[in-house]
């Protein structure tokens, strides 16, 4: 059904907005202060103060500045927890820029492989479409950290510290992904005219050595040996000497992450609890570890992340934190906004439903550091972001625990506070869902 606005109809929206008191009021404040601070209920603010039952983490928080690196932040930050309780060691910190290199050059060869994989479809085709949207970016999950890390191991940030281009990967990302869209014409030309699969294999070769030496330029080149020293909080120094990255990781860190496993609250039909699914072409590297999830319910979801802080370890997740959020108190709340009073409409949407409408989904990963209990029940959780320490409480956030429920979507979890239905599902096939379905890490969170 066509139906043009008419000037008649827009006159008459007018008239209908201006005999109401209560819109005067609202435009008032909107105009003068900005939707948000029109709409924000001082109430949820005082509700949420920065006091925990459980409080495990108060390290100093890291700044991955203007880059979608969050998911990378996170996974360090939970094993700098290990390093620093290991070793008694006070804010020591992994270099992100070590791994960041590695994606990007791992990504990179993936996205070729999907260039071959695809080259038999039509260029207007959902999948070539999708992978030239975009050929690498920053977003990753949780799983494809532990592909990076088994791989390539982990090193201190001082061997390998920030560069303007990790700090904000915008340049690097624009340049790297012209060069891969390049690379991905001649790729289609070459597999369609029949060129042998040797012919095929030196071009990528030749275009990952020049990939590397874009990155190395951009990000300086990782070293192939580190030192790992330190001063514990008695003062003592110790150093390990002329270890490899990969030897750090398995030798010098009390940490698996083979042990951790991804669990999601994602309420649709489509994907039903106490199943497990894979995401389509949402990897970092050919033959790297599959974004894999168990979906449970929500009540189980928290009890495993309460089991996990009790234990004395903080737990990665992933959230929607374009919702609702107050960036520089650091509150996370449902309550945090009056929008329905604001604007007088009901905006509400089953969780399911904003997922399944791409309203809401996975966005941010951070660090979920404590927990405050009354009467055996969350009420709120204690949240250690990864944008400096100039929000909240010195870089910690607070998300009440409807905001939880609402827009978190993933936790990691270790396999030992499952139980052995729970274990028995992680085993279970994988339903594998379409590289467009919201979970599919892709997009760069924040």
């Amino acid at each position: 059904m066509s139906r043009p606005l008419t000037i008649e109809r827009i006159n008459e929206m007018k008239k209908n907005f201006n005999s109401n008191r209560g819109n005067q009021v609202a435009q008032t404040a909107a105009t003068t202060n900005g939707l948000f601070k029109a709409a924000e209920n001082i109430q949820s603010i005082d509700d949420n103060n920065f006091n925990f039952s459980i409080d495990v983490d108060t390290h100093q928080v890291t700044n991955q500045r203007h880059s979608g690196r969050c998911w990378m932040f996170s996974c360090l930050n939970v094993i700098r927890f290990q390093i620093e309780k290991q070793y008694n060691i006070e804010n020591f910190e992994l270099s992100q820029n070590y791994l960041f290199f590695y994606d990007k050059l791992e990504k990179a060869n993936y996205f070729y492989q999907n260039i071959l994989d695809t080259s038999g479809e039509d260029l207007s085709s959902r999948d070539v479409q999708f992978l030239l949207n975009s050929p690498q970016q920053d977003g990753g999950d949780w799983n494809l950290i532990i592909s990076l890390v088994e791989k390539y191991g982990v090193v201190p940030k001082y061997e390998m510290d920030e560069s303007s281009c990790s700090m904000d990967s915008t340049e690097l990302n624009t340049l790297l992904n012209r060069k891969l869209r390049a690379d991905a014409i001649v790729l289609r030309r070459m597999m369609n005219s029949n060129k042998t699969t040797d012919e095929i294999k030196a071009f990528i070769d030749e275009q990952l050595v020049e990939v590397y030496r874009i990155l190395s330029i951009a990000l300086g080149t990782p070293p192939e040996t580190i030192n790992f020293t330190f001063r514990d909080k008695d003062k003592k120094y110790t150093s390990y000497q002329n270890l490899t990255p990969v030897e750090m990781y398995q030798k010098y860190i009390d940490i698996d992450l083979n042990d951790y496993v991804i669990i999601i609250n994602v309420p649709t039909e489509s994907m039903p609890f106490n199943q497990t699914f894979e995401v389509e072409l949402s990897g970092n590297m050919v033959d790297g570890k599959p974004n894999r999830y168990l979906n449970v319910e929500m009540d189980e979801l928290k009890k495993l992340t309460i089991k996990q802080l009790k234990s004395g370890e903080p737990v990665w997740f992933a959230c929607d934190v374009l919702k609702h959020f107050d960036r520089q108190k650091g509150i996370m709340s449902d309550s945090l906004y009056k929008f329905k009073e604001l604007f007088d409409l009901d905006f509400n949407m089953t969780k399911g439903e904003r997922f399944n409408y791409r309203e809401s989904l996975p966005t941010h990963a951070m660090v979920i550091a404590g927990v405050n209990i009354v009467d055996d029940k969350p009420t709120k959780w204690k949240v250690e972001n990864s944008w400096g320490d100039t929000i909240g409480d010195k870089g910690f956030c607070v998300m009440d625990d409807k905001w939880m429920t609402d827009y978190l979507f993933e936790v990691v979890v270790r396999k030992e506070f499952f139980t052995t239905e729970q274990l028995a599902n992680l085993e279970k096939d994988a339903t594998v869902l379409p590289f467009w379905n919201p979970m599919n890490p892709i997009t760069p969170m924040m």
